[in-house]
């Protein structure tokens, strides 16, 4: 952490308010960095001379717009706030106003912080299309993996409109997740603080934003790999290795939050068939890795979860580890792990006028329908608010082939009872291949605005390599907000493993 010299300046205010105070501060201490992991964020220690609350504006380099503006709960005389939204190289202005228990604006003080600059790991952030006033609230958080060996931590980072990073985490220094591997990265939990796996540790971590761990839940016999999710409990539902079975990526847990045991087990082994290889991948050894689990989603009215297989599909599975439904073309299913008959699970897809598709060709994923695809080594099940599922429908192997190269988001309707499946809206397919990402990637819902955020991460293009952020309007398919993040080195393909909208501060 940096202590630094802070600059205060007064402002004399035309008003007739006798309470307002150009002296009300005592004294303020500015910690930059204070834990060591978050460059771009400082810890305020403010004393004043009399009970007051405070409200914080970083003054943005691109005008009102660019602000972060924070309202701190905390009253009193001694507050302890918390700086977020700084720039790089930058001499930032935060500024400070001041209120009595009434609200009544009673003092205003703006302090002066320096940050060092960015690494060279960092990437180019060129913002094509600007963010319109429809755009999700929040700014740009990106699972970081942008380097060219496997190097080790990685930097999650978060990035506003205008492509300006005002938030990082560096572990380089930190006595434990030094040379941690985040793989999906963080996700928010309900109390705002981040919460990740840790493929070095095989422990689950709940920080807060200056990189602190809060908590820490140990994965006693098993390896943790993609995707930590929040049940509404509070408990966790984690993607695992067995390490006493010879595959991978194949077995989910429940882990009680609040004393890590492991309160539930879904073997995948036992409700999937573990030898069906109808997707002739070269990607990895279908012996070992044959479901490769890579996205988790929890199903709230009926207490199931949804799980991606990268090289599967995506299965819904009740507590008793017994499936529900399975999304993905037909060919090559049979008997389960226990004997069960797969196929009665698989979903019959609809055209646009709610009539069966009977071609097996398409059914089996041979080729598409005008109003229907089947999902390729898709990733990241959203369930959304009405009941749909949305996924990133990566596209690698689409149809058997690598003739056709695009990804999409899609938004599926699936009748449980019937055993129906619908494709009601998708996103990507005409950008082609300059939004293709074959591996990792996102997308994001946000119920408020009706938009989708679509990320591709691994993007290959006339020669060069980036990732993508696109945000579009879900009923007319016009992008809001588009981002290209140019990385000057890649690790195997990876620009980031996948971004989504958040809050800069927790619970804001």
């Amino acid at each position: 952490m940096k202590k630094i010299p802070i600059i205060l300046f007064f402002f004399v205010l035309l008003s007739c308010n006798d309470e307002y105070d150009l002296r009300i501060v005592k004294e303020i201490q500015v910690i930059q960095n204070p834990s060591g992991q978050a460059p771009l964020t400082a810890q305020l220690l403010v004393e004043t001379k009399r009970s007051v609350s405070v409200k914080m504006r970083v003054i943005g380099k691109h005008g009102r717009a660019s602000d972060v503006v924070q309202e701190f709960s905390a009253v009193g005389e001694s507050l302890d706030l918390m700086v977020l939204g700084l720039y790089a190289d930058y001499e930032n202005e935060v500024e400070l106003t001041f209120y009595n228990k009434n609200g009544k604006e009673i003092g205003l003080e703006l302090v002066n912080i320096q940050t060092d600059a960015l690494s060279a790991d960092f990437p180019d952030i060129t913002i094509d299309v600007p963010a319109t006033g429809d755009v999700m609230t929040g700014m740009n958080l990106v699972n970081y993996l942008g380097f060219d060996t496997d190097q080790r931590p990685n930097r999650p980072f978060i990035f506003d409109d205008f492509g300006e990073i005002r938030w990082y985490l560096d572990l380089t220094a930190h006595d434990v997740l030094f040379s941690s591997f985040l793989d999906n990265g963080l996700n928010v939990l309900d109390n705002g603080n981040f919460v990740f796996g840790d493929k070095l540790t095989d422990a689950i971590y709940e920080i807060d934003r200056y990189g602190e761990i809060l908590n820490t839940w140990e994965l006693e016999n098993y390896g943790f790999h993609h995707h930590v999710i929040e049940k509404p409990n509070g408990n966790f539902i984690v993607t695992v290795d067995d390490f006493s079975k010879n595959t991978v990526e194949d077995v989910i847990l429940e882990l009680d939050r609040m004393t890590g045991d492991i309160v539930n087990t879904w073997d995948l082994n036992i409700s999937l068939d573990n030898t069906r290889d109808a997707w002739d991948t070269d990607l990895t050894d279908i012996t070992i890795d044959w479901f490769h689990g890579n996205g988790l989603e929890y199903d709230e009215s009926d207490n199931t979860i949804i799980v991606s297989g990268r090289t599967q599909g995506v299965v819904k599975l009740n507590e008793n580890n017994e499936v529900v439904w399975i999304i993905a073309p037909h060919k090559g299913w049979s008997t389960a792990g226990n004997g069960t008959d797969l196929t009665q699970y698989l979903l019959q897809p609809l055209d646009a006028q709610n009539q069966p598709i009977t071609d097996q060709q398409v059914i089996d994923g041979a080729i598409n329908h005008p109003d229907f695809e089947w999902n390729w080594y898709q990733h990241s099940p959203i369930l959304m608010p009405n009941g749909n599922i949305i996924l990133f429908d990566n596209g690698d192997n689409r149809n058997y082939s690598a003739v056709d190269k695009y990804s999409r988001a899609v938004e599926f309707k699936i009748d449980e009872t019937n055993k129906t499946i619908q494709q009601v809206w998708d996103y990507g397919k005409d950008r082609g291949a300059e939004t293709y990402s074959r591996i990792v990637s996102k997308v994001s819902y946000s119920e408020e605005r009706d938009n989708v955020l679509f990320a591709s991460g691994a993007v290959q293009y006339n020669g060069d390599d980036y990732g993508k952020i696109v945000e579009v309007d879900k009923s007319t398919n016009q992008v809001q907000f588009e981002a290209t993040i140019r990385p000057p080195n890649v690790l195997f393909i990876i620009t980031f493993h996948n971004a989504s909208r958040i809050s800069l501060y927790p619970n804001e």
